[in-house]
């Protein structure tokens, strides 16, 4: 097994799918966390500006859903059937879409924050939360791939608790009950995983 770090901020968000994935499937890797005022730094040694970031046996390597599909193959959690991959990369990059819509408005505030999260709200957040609960009735109405957790779950499991949160100012925290509450459900399935409860579990102990 390769040695690998993985660098991200001390929360979740676009490292948690990967640092789950290697939780469920017993890999050990280094988990670099920093703070935010640690950021100026540790941006210039990456290569954009960016995180997460994973060495693979000392090899930086950087693109969150690659770090993501990466470990998947690594943990069992990817699919190996070319059609259920298509499927797994298919909402991994429906989520990624989402998100990159919303990361603009973290480095805004007052009315400018209110008035493009209010914008999201209305208008394409509920667009990709309906189609992701849509696939999801599709493939079975349990997993979103090759009928078992994969790394899509996660990640949908993931951004549908960063919603549920009540972190995010502007964004109603029953925004996915009122439009996709199949969604709630399946993020209720995931976070019933043994190895996702206990992951969390060991996280709250720290």
């Amino acid at each position: 097994m390769p040695q690998l770090k993985m660098t991200y901020f001390d929360f979740g968000g676009r490292a948690e799918p990967a640092r789950l994935a290697m939780h469920i499937g017993g890999i050990a890797f280094d988990d670099y966390r920093f703070g935010f005022a640690d950021f100026p730094e540790v941006r210039k040694t990456t290569p954009f500006g960016q995180v997460p970031t994973m060495h693979v046996d000392g090899v930086q390597v950087t693109q969150s859903d690659a770090i993501t599909r990466y470990v998947g193959k690594l943990a069992g959690l990817y699919p190996t059937d070319a059609y259920q991959a298509l499927l797994c990369d298919e909402v991994l990059s429906v989520v990624e879409d989402a998100s990159i819509r919303l990361t603009p408005t973290f480095r805004m505030t007052g009315e400018e924050q209110k008035a493009a999260r209010l914008a999201l709200v209305n208008g394409s957040m509920p667009m990709y939360l309906r189609w992701l609960e849509n696939r999801l009735a599709a493939q079975g109405g349990e997993y979103f791939a090759d009928n078992r957790l994969t790394v899509a779950d996660l990640k949908v499991f993931v951004d549908i608790g960063g919603l549920n949160s009540g972190r995010l100012d502007h964004v109603p925290a029953d925004l996915v009950q009122q439009v996709a509450p199949k969604l709630n459900e399946h993020m209720k399935r995931v976070a019933a995983h043994p190895a996702v409860a206990d992951y969390y579990a060991k996280r709250a102990a720290k």
